[in-house]
């Protein structure tokens, strides 16, 4: 909604979704103002940011948004099609991704090629340039401890930070292995596991 036309109460509310809490003293203006600006700031827009990757949506509207926010080799592979300027493959790319039965049938002669390349970057493990990942996923009731032993499992770790999400029933932190193999091993076993949670386990390089 545009902020101008936002009720007082609803512009609190969204301030305090993002974790800031509004004075009782400021005016509504300021109060606008300070939501426009934590909304150009979630989307990289401020003048002198650096234009970095906007906030993770918490939903996808489709399996294709989902692919592009959380498999980077698919991202790139897409990139890649749309630098090509076809917009027949980029639209039957997509339609692969949504419902890959049905784009199979259509476009399984014409374009068998495109569609085993999209299936190859869907499924690649994500690049790891280093020791250390980010990962989400692990459900909360299992603990920080049993989270570090699960991973210790694959190889010695360095360094181990783990917190339990705000948002949902998940442990999200950061692990460096002893080395760069391990990490690689963490991401082909884990990255994309279902949990049972809502959302697949994620593991990315940093």
């Amino acid at each position: 909604a545009q902020v101008q036309t936002m009720e007082y109460d609803d512009v609190a509310e969204e301030l305090l979704k993002s974790g800031v809490t509004a004075p009782p003293t400021m005016t509504e203006m300021d109060l606008k103002l300070m939501l426009v600006e934590l909304r150009m700031r979630l989307s990289g827009k401020m003048p002198g940011q650096t234009s970095g990757r906007k906030e993770k949506p918490a939903s996808f509207g489709s399996k294709f948004e989902e692919a592009m926010w959380t498999k980077p080799a698919f991202e790139e592979f897409f990139n890649s099609v749309k630098a090509t300027g076809d917009h027949n493959k980029e639209n039957v790319v997509k339609e692969y991704v949504n419902n890959p039965d049905v784009a199979t049938q259509r476009y399984g002669k014409d374009y068998r090629r495109l569609l085993r390349e999209a299936e190859a970057a869907l499924t690649a493990p994500p690049p790891v340039k280093s020791a250390t990942l980010q990962f989400s996923g692990f459900p909360a009731n299992m603990g920080s401890d049993a989270c570090k032993m699960t991973l210790e499992a694959l190889g010695g770790i360095a360094d181990f930070e783990c917190q339990e999400s705000e948002d949902f029933p998940i442990l999200v932190g950061r692990v460096t292995f002893d080395d760069i193999e391990t990490a690689k091993k963490a991401v082909e076993q884990y990255d994309g596991m279902d949990m049972g949670m809502g959302s697949a386990i994620e593991m990315t390089s940093v």
